[in-house]
């Protein structure tokens, strides 16, 4: 983990300083925010910010925003009052710590905020051979495809393979290709000279130069414009990059990790992704099965998350029996992210020691089922018998009525699971999401995750 801290408190930031590095971070220091964004510019990248109160908090958050510099910020500061916590709370930072900072919310910010260090949990043997063929792709300099569901672990196993590899001392820098506009992206991979367009005030290193003897993750390389990849598969090939705006090209020694939840060779005949892109990026395959499919590694990954989130917050939390019994019986659609959130709830809800079944609740405070998925199932079947018997094209409808009755329609049919739906349909989650976005502005209704209409 990378962190710049930002400002100057009488040693105490130097305190928070040593508290990083006990925890295996590599720190920067800058005196202010100017300088600050002076570093980030060069490459040498933060995976957080912690800066004092009194700095500038407002303008270094829009000069990243402007360079499209992606690092969540923390303010820290001395005899703050609420007043001032929450104004650098409102400036854009994500958490505030005060000072002297408490080595365990150094620790628990650390880990919560910049997240990089989860370990590859396995128990089932399904994941347990796919972590020893990560292992044994680990030391070479292959470029690896990682494939899967939404929120089943992808980066973390991105990062295992990395921290296994011989480039482990080297940066590890990921880019969420879905994340950030279009226009931004090559800026961002490949960085730019000042005055390259509107904006680029000063010279930015992307991440291409940033990851150089690393590991640069692509994560959801399927959003990637088609434009964008022929400039990606050049720089996989010769091993060098254009600055946008530069005059000469830069060399670059990376080892490339993509992943993706969509099936490329699919993409790859829709004609949305480059079929020589794909053989360069999937020279080895990492496919990564959901969690309903490795039911050993439920229990494991739950008391994980919640000893992470009882630490966090101070207390002394574990699954009871039953609870730990529901966990296993659920079905998890949301994959680990989702059963990551049930434990973060879990352990804000209960109150004791032991976490109760009622304390395993869904976002919107409905309790988490048993067997959910056999009832699922049946849902869905309902659902798409009722697609299909209502999937008669009427004469009269226009082109964008048929289409938003068949997006609604597998929208249903997949429970509101958008990865689903844009699989089934052929389109990007990205596409999909600002065609429901468009339909919610109309007053249509859309299924929400895990449901159908009520008309549908």
């Amino acid at each position: 983990m990378r962190v710049l801290i930002i400002g100057n408190l009488a040693g105490q930031l130097s305190a928070a300083t040593k508290m990083a590095f006990d925890k295996g971070a590599k720190v920067l220091h800058a005196p202010d925010a100017i300088s600050a964004m002076e570093l980030l510019r060069t490459g040498r990248g933060a995976d957080i910010v912690m800066i004092d109160v009194h700095e500038d908090i407002t303008g270094l958050v829009n000069a990243m925003k402007q360079e499209c510099i992606v690092a969540p910020v923390v303010a820290c500061g001395v005899n703050v009052t609420p007043d001032m916590a929450a104004k650098a709370i409102r400036a854009g930072a994500r958490e505030f710590i005060p000072l002297p900072p408490d080595p365990e919310l150094i620790a628990a910010v650390l880990a919560a905020v910049a997240d990089d260090d989860r370990p590859l949990l396995a128990q089932d043997p399904a994941m347990l051979e796919l972590r020893s063929l990560a292992d044994r792709i680990a030391p070479s300099n292959a470029s690896v495809l990682i494939t899967g569901e939404s929120g089943v672990g992808k980066e973390v196993m991105a990062r295992y393979v990395h921290k296994k590899s011989k480039r482990a001392d080297k940066p590890f820098i990921s880019v969420n290709c879905a994340a950030i506009p279009e226009n931004l992206l090559e800026s961002e991979l490949f960085g730019h000279e000042k005055g390259a367009f509107t904006g680029a005030v000063a010279r930015r290193i992307g991440k291409f130069e940033e990851a150089d003897g690393g590991t640069l993750l692509l994560d959801e390389i399927s959003e990637m414009d088609i434009r964008l990849q022929a400039k990606l598969l050049r720089a996989i090939q010769e091993r060098e990059i254009d600055r946008v705006g530069g005059a000469k090209p830069v060399s670059v020694n990376i080892r490339i990790i993509a992943t993706s939840n969509r099936i490329l060779q699919e993409a790859v005949i829709r004609g949305e992704f480059r079929k020589d892109l794909l053989y360069r990026l999937n020279v080895m395959n990492l496919h990564i099965p959901p969690l309903r499919e490795r039911p050993s590694d439920l229990v494991a990954l739950a008391d994980y998350f919640v000893n992470k989130y009882a630490i966090a917050n101070g207390v002394v939390r574990r699954l009871s029996d039953a609870a730990s019994e529901r966990v296993s019986s659920a079905a998890w659609l949301g994959n680990v992210r989702e059963l990551e959130n049930a434990m973060h709830r879990a352990v804000i809800l209960a109150r004791s020691e032991n976490i109760s079944v009622e304390d395993l609740r869904t976002p919107d405070g409905r309790p988490v089922q048993a067997n959910f998925f056999d009832a699922a199932a049946e849902r869905a079947v309902v659902a798409a018998d009722g697609a299909i018997k209502g999937a008669v094209l009427r004469v009269g409808q226009t082109v964008a009525e048929v289409e938003q009755d068949l997006i609604l329609s597998t929208l249903d049919h997949c429970l509101g699971n958008r990865t689903h739906a844009a699989n089934i349909l052929g389109i990007s989650i990205r596409t999909l999401r600002n065609k429901l976005r468009a339909y919610q502005d109309a007053g249509v209704e859309v299924a929400a995750p895990g449901e159908v209409r009520a008309a549908g």
